[in-house]
This record gives structure tokens, C-alpha cells and sequence, in this order.
């Protein structure tokens, strides 16, 4: 059986939606958890998701392990393995393949559709349509050398790149389980507070766009996983 690595940054940010599609197709999981277990698994896995987190992609003395692995994945991805990375984790995967990862001065959080690119409509990311996707982020990544850029929105043009068929980095969450939303209000209460967003507008919009995305976005997964190369 094939493994997908799971590199976990929090334990509420987990693979959500994705995590019976990959058991579907085929992938027998293996979570590790940042700055807890060895990140030397994410080298050679036959598959690798890396999640997001509330830390920006920059590592630094307060937490020295996320050099650590962003070692291991520089090591994966330019290998050009297949992998997976969302919010955060497309953020360290652009850093590891030598783009710049930057504050954008403002938060995107809440529910919205992504504009795609002439790329992005003949990439995975097609079968979103229109759907509104969980946006929870403020910093913004750079495109690697030879990417593809695949969406954008209004608040940030940089949504999503693949280079090659293997590598696809995701600023939003398809992956995000709509019922599990009240676990992402506590945890990013604060943060919420100072963007002036009211917890309970994403909770309403969690039981309307969110369960409407959820129908469609576990198909990301399967139209990532069938043109790999």
C-alpha cells in the first residue's frame, strides 16, 4: 500500500475532507506532527500533504525545528515528488523551491470563489467552479521560477501554482470540513476580534458555502492524484 505523510501543524487544521478520499484511493496515511516527530518521512513518501498553521513560513530562533523541515521538504520537492501543500504548507513549498513568502498586510478569512487562470482551468483546481472556498491567511507567497500560476482572488493574487504535475501549493482550504468550523472560531478567536470579523457570519457561511464546497472539493484530490506523472 502506497503511504501519503501528513504534516500536521495543529491538530484542527488536519486533512478534513481529504483524508477518506485518499484512504479510497488507495493511501495508507502516516501523520506526523510539526516540531514533535523527525520530518525525515516526508523525504521519500510516495505522497506528501503538507497543512497550514498560524506560523508564517520563516523559520527563526523561537522555533527551530520548522528549519528542520523545511529542509526535508526542499530535499522532496526538488526531487519534484508528489506533494501537496496547503495554506502554510504552500507557503513553505514555495520557499523551498526559492520564492519569497511575505505579509500582505492584511487578512483573507471567510468564504470566497476563486478567479482562475487560463492554467488553472485545465489544472485540478477546475473542478471548484465557482464554489466559495475557506480563505485564513495573511501572508502571500511568491511564484517559484518555472510555476504556473492557477487563481487569484481580490484580496490576493497569488492563490495557487503547480509546477509539473507533482508539485500543487493551495493558499486556501478545500480540505476544510465545514462541521469541524467551531474548532477553527476558538482557536483564531483573537485573531477573528482583530479583523473585525464576527464568529458567528463564518459560522453561517460554513453551513451554506462551506457545505456547498464540500460536495465538490474532495474531487480536487482525485484530478491531483490521476495526472500525476
Amino acid at each position: 500500500m502506497p503511504t501519503a505523510v501528513v504534516l500536521q501543524h495543529v491538530a484542527f487544521e488536519d486533512l478534513g475532507l481529504f483524508a477518506p478520499r485518499l484512504r479510497a484511493r488507495g493511501y495508507g496515511l502516516q501523520v506526523l506532527q510539526a516540531g514533535v516527530d523527525a520530518p525525515e518521512p516526508l523525504v521519500d513518501a510516495d505522497l506528501a500533504v503538507v497543512l497550514g498553521g498560524p506560523l508564517g513560513a520563516r523559520p527563526d530562533a523561537e522555533f527551530p525545528w520548522m528549519a528542520t523541515e523545511l529542509e526535508a521538504l526542499t530535499r522532496r520537492v526538488q526531487a519534484r515528488r508528489p506533494t501537496l501543500g496547503i495554506c502554510l504548507g504552500a507557503q513553505l513549498m514555495a520557499a523551498a523551491l526559492g520564492a519569497s513568502v511575505e505579509p500582505m498586510g492584511v487578512k483573507e478569512i471567510g468564504y470566497a470563489p476563486l478567479t482562475l487562470t487560463r492554467e488553472g482551468a485545465d489544472s485540478p483546481l477546475s473542478v471548484l467552479g465557482s464554489a466559495p472556498v475557506l480563505h485564513w491567511h495573511g501572508d502571500r507567497f511568491g511564484l517559484p521560477d518555472g510555476a504556473e500560476l492557477l487563481a487569484s482572488t481580490p484580496t490576493c493574487d497569488h492563490q495557487a501554482f503547480r509546477l509539473g504535475p507533482n508539485l500543487l501549493g493551495l493558499q486556501f482550504h478545500p480540505e476544510a470540513d465545514p462541521a469541524q468550523i467551531e474548532r477553527w472560531l476558538i482557536a483564531y478567536d483573537d485573531e477573528l476580534n482583530a479583523a473585525g470579523i464576527a464568529p458567528h457570519a463564518l459560522r453561517d457561511r460554513a453551513r451554506t458555502d462551506g457545505v456547498a464546497t464540500a460536495r465538490v472539493a474532495p474531487g480536487l484530490v482525485d484530478a491531483w492524484l490521476d495526472q500525476l506523472a
